[in-house]
């Protein structure tokens, strides 16, 4: 897991041949303006736009989540977002089966720790890292962008 402001993004473009189209795409956007819905940029790139209000820990936690065959960058753009993680390494009481047309899978352990995003900051999410996303008062705009492994 990376967490950091957008400014610093060019520094984690060499982790994946995709970083730099994702992020590029980000920058050449209005973001705060973007409508919610999901486009996808290129062959394995795919953003998606959500506004939501933000949900309890409890009912987030319900979907403590991570994926196989994408790496997630989520980005908040309006907002104060709170997420949970723990890495897959820790967790043993899986949530039912692996969705592999979803790429997602869940678990029932509790997190190690809750960190918050602000306008413009993001989080990486490798597939070793199970996240609850979302968590918070009031409405959260954030972009995800599914970056194919």
């Amino acid at each position: 897991m990376i967490i950091d402001s957008l400014k610093n993004a060019a520094k984690y473009t060499s982790l994946h041949p995709l970083f730099a189209q994702a992020f590029d795409y980000i920058h050449q956007n209005d973001i705060a303006t973007m409508a919610d819905g999901t486009t996808t940029i290129a062959e394995g790139l795919k953003v998606i736009v959500n506004t939501a209000q933000g949900k309890k820990a409890e009912t987030s936690l319900a979907k403590f989540e991570c994926h196989d065959q994408n790496i997630d960058i989520q980005i908040c753009v309006r907002g104060k977002e709170t997420i949970a993680w723990i890495p897959r390494e820790k967790c043993s009481i899986p949530n039912g089966e692996y969705n592999p047309e979803k790429d997602v899978r869940f678990f029932h352990d509790k997190p190690d720790m809750f960190f918050d995003l602000t306008d413009a900051q993001f989080v990486i999410f490798f597939p070793e890292d199970v996240h609850a996303p979302m968590i918070g008062e009031g409405e959260i705009k954030k972009i995800v962008i599914k970056v194919k492994i």
